[in-house]
């Protein structure tokens, strides 16, 4: 609306990182082409964000949308929608507070309450009100505190999708025997034992991918080498995982391939 503040609120799957972007930059047929910059949290979700969204247009990025991340830029003289990280977004907000030729700017999975992120955000309201009162900014996530943006945004809307919910089966593997809890930045070699177990019991029991969590780079890589001969490509994704593992964490599997 007139005021130029929104906050939206969709669960995963609802399009709010790769459809509203492009609705709100004119690329659907409706409306004002406008200069739109994405924020994302990850340089993983910036990256596949932008690809997603270009898929839509028919195009690679590059083209109408584009993306930046630490170490990699992919823009063009006809990027209307920019996908970047938090960090990046910092950098060009100490560099040109004014956000030049920019018309929206949407803080995706802002519940990701992080430095880089409050104090994006704490300089766009700055912004807004001081220099650009012409600049819109939404706010955006699947899960947040929608009246507490709200209010922070000054009574801003609050916009709310609904997504369709898949069952999910939860299935109990605790370990055979004690471990110990962390100790500073050790953790224990036996719950790491357990976590290569249960993938490989994922994999027998199941079709399909499986998606393991672990908390650092070195617990990430001391499981990866305990899933040798796993039948599957073992994928080790973290910051500073190179862009071809991280594209081929979302390139999709083929047939007969099983990733980890």
């Amino acid at each position: 609306d007139d005021r130029g503040v929104a906050v939206l609120c969709a669960p995963p799957g609802t399009g709010k990182t790769t459809l509203v972007p492009l609705v709100l930059a004119g690329l659907t047929g409706e409306g004002p082409v406008r200069r739109v910059v994405v924020a994302e949290p990850r340089r993983i979700a910036a990256r596949a964000a932008a690809r997603r969204m270009a898929w839509l247009l028919g195009e690679k990025p590059g083209g109408r949308v584009g993306f930046t991340v630490r170490g990699e830029r992919a823009v063009g003289p006809d990027t209307v929608v920019e996908v970047v990280t938090t960090g990046v977004l910092l950098q060009r907000l100490q560099r040109d507070q004014e956000l030049a030729g920019v018309d929206a700017v949407i803080i995706d999975e802002c519940h990701e309450r992080h430095l880089d992120a409050d104090t994006v955000a704490a300089f766009l309201l700055d912004v807004r009100e001081a220099i650009r009162p012409d600049l819109r900014l939404v706010a955006a996530s699947a899960t947040t505190d929608a009246e507490g943006w709200a209010r922070l945004l000054g009574d801003a809307p609050v916009v709310e999708a609904e997504g369709v919910s898949h069952p999910v089966e939860v299935v109990w593997a605790p370990p055979p025997a004690p471990v110990r809890p962390p100790h500073g930045m050790r953790v224990d070699p036996a719950l790491l034992g357990h976590v290569a177990a249960v993938v490989r019991r994922a994999l027998a029991e199941r079709d399909g991918d499986v998606l393991c969590f672990l908390p650092g780079v070195g617990e990430i890589s001391r499981v990866a080498g305990r899933l040798a001969g796993v039948g599957a490509e073992v994928l080790q994704v973290h910051g500073r995982a190179p862009a071809a593992v991280q594209d081929a964490v979302l390139a999709g599997s083929s047939e007969g391939r099983r990733v980890v």
